[in-house]
């Protein structure tokens, strides 16, 4: 039995507010759940028409079974593992563009429609020259926003109530002016008129965001059992976490017309959007890439088990917050609060994230999510963040490929991978030999921007530490250093 309007005895129609641009995993289980949650609770009374932004897409399957989709959200939920699931009804209708364009431009012409969202992958916000005025389909995403704009900005005559609330959801900084920035592109190159521009600078609101769930998407492997627990076929289940967040920089009316905040829902309308994508980035991505070369070199291979084990998982919290917090500029309580959210995260019982896959490129990693806390701590107390320098110690011995008579699978730029292997080729097991080791790692500005060696100390702390491990062993090493 295939799930679709038939078999779903709530099924329930509502008016098309929302143009989305992108059918896959992420927006399903994250905005089309939101929307789904303010229906269910009486206070959006809407539902998303779904573009398909590629030429191979989801959007006939999700036609064939009227929009409908099951969601399954799992993880830790007040320090108890949760698991639940539920039909989403949020989904009026998928559109192909690649065969139907007119369709998709109609919808334009909707009074009910108030909002686009996207998620075209961080590729999809781009400027494509071959996009003319003229063709159809246009490659891009933006190039069909204008399309679409323009067929709106001339149905309804410029009417300034008519203009939109555009939200995309691609994982790009400022994702919102980048957008913006390419909509007024084209309007030029296609030689649009003024009143065209000055309906989108002035009538229409674009608002850069930040969002947070993790999405595991189609469960290939347990679908069998799933569709036996839920009773019928479903080729679009989605799975995700519990947790999520989305932050949205824009003016504070919006709420007021996407109220997810007032039943509960973790959205927040901001004026800057950067404290919190610090907070992301440093917390959330900055302890998963501290906690690495640790807990790997310690013999752990998830993160799980990292934070869940006596030692490393104390390693972990007290440098996120003895170290990390203290350089973040929002309200101590909101912090702490989403620093336990992530701890949460980390020991989902339903998510096997293995150390190994954080570790890609972990020396980038390293100086986009730790060194800006490492200086900013320096900075402001005057002294070093020691957990912090151990992790960045820890990860040239974990550069040197080795975990006891285990080779690791280091992924990197082949020149960092080249600079390390020549390194440790060279050591002599002196203190002198770490020392140039180190004084080699930190000078290497291609990845850290800068020259680390002018940090005051930190060649000295980290050549400490390195010889240490070197010498000691990663758990007798880590002791001193919780000490």
């Amino acid at each position: 039995m295939k799930l679709s309007s038939k078999i779903y005895k709530d099924y329930k129609k509502y008016p098309e507010k929302v143009v989305q641009f992108g059918e896959g995993n992420f927006l399903r289980a994250f905005v089309d759940w939101m929307i789904n949650e303010m229906n269910e609770k009486g206070v959006f009374n809407g539902s998303v028409v779904v573009v398909q932004p590629i030429q191979n897409g989801l959007v006939n399957i999700l036609n064939e079974q009227d929009g409908l989709y099951t969601l399954i959200l799992q993880g830790i939920r007040d320090g108890k593992a949760e698991r639940v699931h539920k039909i989403m009804n949020s989904i009026s209708r998928g559109i192909d563009p690649y065969r139907d364009y007119e369709s998709f431009l109609k919808v334009a012409e909707s009074d009910s429609i108030r909002f686009v969202v996207s998620n075209t992958t961080e590729a999809g916000i781009a400027f494509d020259e071959s996009d003319r005025f003229d063709i159809t389909p246009h490659n891009s995403f933006p190039a069909k926003l204008t399309a679409f704009m323009y067929r709106r900005y001339k149905h309804f005559n410029g009417r300034s109530d008519r203009g939109l609330i555009v939200i995309p959801c691609e994982l790009i900084d400022k994702n919102g002016l980048k957008l913006k920035e390419m909509i007024l592109k084209y309007a030029d190159i296609w030689n649009l008129e003024k009143g065209f521009v000055d309906w989108v600078e002035n009538d229409n609101v674009f608002c850069s965001t930040l969002v947070d769930r993790i999405v595991t998407g189609y469960p290939r492997e347990d679908i069998d059992k799933i569709q036996e627990e839920i009773g019928y076929e479903d080729s679009l289940v989605d799975v995700g976490e519990i947790f999520h967040l989305w932050v949205i920089e824009g003016p504070k009316w919006i709420e007021e017309e996407f109220p997810a905040s007032k039943i509960g829902l973790n959205v927040k309308f901001v004026n800057d959007i950067t404290p919190y994508r610090d907070r992301k980035v440093r917390i959330l991505n900055g302890m998963h890439t501290t906690m690495v070369p640790i807990a790997y070199l310690y013999g752990i291979d998830t993160v799980k088990e990292a934070v869940e084990d006596e030692v490393v998982g104390k390693f972990i919290r007290d440098a996120a917050y003895e170290e990390i917090m203290p350089t973040l500029d929002l309200p101590e309580d909101e912090i702490k609060e989403f620093v336990k959210e992530v701890f949460d995260r980390f020991k989902n019982p339903y998510v096997k994230h293995y150390l190994t896959s954080i570790a890609l490129n972990a020396m980038s990693k390293y100086e986009t999510r730790v060194l800006p806390s490492l200086l900013e701590y320096v900075k402001r107390f005057g002294k070093l963040p020691h957990k912090l320098v151990f992790s960045l110690s820890a990860y040239i011995e974990f550069y040197k490929g080795q975990r006891g008579s285990e080779v690791i699978p280091l992924n990197d730029d082949p020149e960092i991978l080249k600079m390390y292997q020549n390194l440790w080729k060279n050591f002599d097991g002196s203190y002198d030999g770490i020392k140039y080791i180190v004084t080699r790692v930190l000078e290497y500005d291609k990845v850290w921007r800068m020259n680390l060696n002018e940090v005051k100390g930190l060649n000295d702390a980290v050549t400490e530490y390195l010889y240490s491990i070197e010498k000691n062993g990663i758990k007798e090493s880590l002791k001193e250093v919780l000490k």
